[in-house]
């Protein structure tokens, strides 16, 4: 089993070995993978967070020997550091060994002031950094940032945690899921105080939350559909 480390701030993840292809998701630079397959200058990969697959472009991956790792996951918005090959800006979410790390991290207080340092970071379809972020990344990345695992996709988020009865239950750091016609789950956002959310639609942008979904003042209407509320299972 090959394992390798991504080398750049982000990097695509995509649906096939083209860069012509969707992106699905994205890596972080210091996140591992279990590299599955190589072919035409990509290589399949399933990540070690989430177990998510898609092929990323070989050249920003570097293999390595299985072994315990020193790294530590970035809580800063961005921080600019030194590693053996120049200067980097990684974003919220990264993971580096300790002793690259030219200063010492910010504590965050709260989920909610985490997920409040993204406000206005612009959506980007399968994003998953300051750099850009779709709805369940938004979700994951500032889980990840507590200590906490998320599915990658919102539909799997939705499968995890614990049904509220009222959202007037709802506490800062619960996910509500938002639903089509059909009934699939398409969008998730979190919750902040007095029925605020905060979530990834156009840019990360605080609206309320009432019993029908997502209210945008902007627009003066409702712009996803309610349901239900979930309290995940964090430390």
């Amino acid at each position: 089993m090959k394992r390798a480390v991504c080398n750049v701030s982000v990097a695509p993840l995509r649906g096939e070995n083209s860069h012509q292809s969707e992106m699905v998701s994205q890596l972080l630079y210091g996140e591992n993978v279990e590299i599955l397959e190589t072919l035409g200058g990509f290589s399949k990969i399933r990540m070690d967070f989430d177990q998510y697959e898609g092929w990323v472009d070989s050249k920003q991956i570097n293999t390595f020997d299985s072994g315990d790792s020193n790294s530590i996951i970035i809580t800063d918005n961005f921080i600019s550091t030194e590693l053996p090959e120049g200067k980097i800006l990684l974003s919220a979410g990264s993971e580096v060994d300790v002793k690259y790390l030219s200063h010492a991290q910010n504590t965050v207080s709260s989920i909610s002031e985490t997920a409040l340092s993204f406000l206005n970071v612009p959506y980007l379809w399968s994003g998953r950094s300051y750099f850009g972020i779709d709805c369940s990344g938004f979700t994951q990345i500032v889980y990840k940032i507590h200590g906490c695992k998320l599915p990658r996709d919102a539909y799997q988020q939705a499968e995890i945690g614990s049904v509220l009865d009222f959202i007037e239950e709802s506490e800062p750091g619960d996910l509500a899921f938002f639903d089509d016609q059909e009934g699939k789950i398409t969008h998730v956002g979190m919750m902040l105080e007095d029925q605020k959310i905060i979530h990834a639609y156009g840019k990360v942008r605080i609206d309320t939350l009432d019993s029908l979904g997502i209210f945008n003042k902007d627009l003066n209407r409702h712009t996803h559909k309610l349901r239900f509320v979930k309290r995940m299972q964090r430390d």
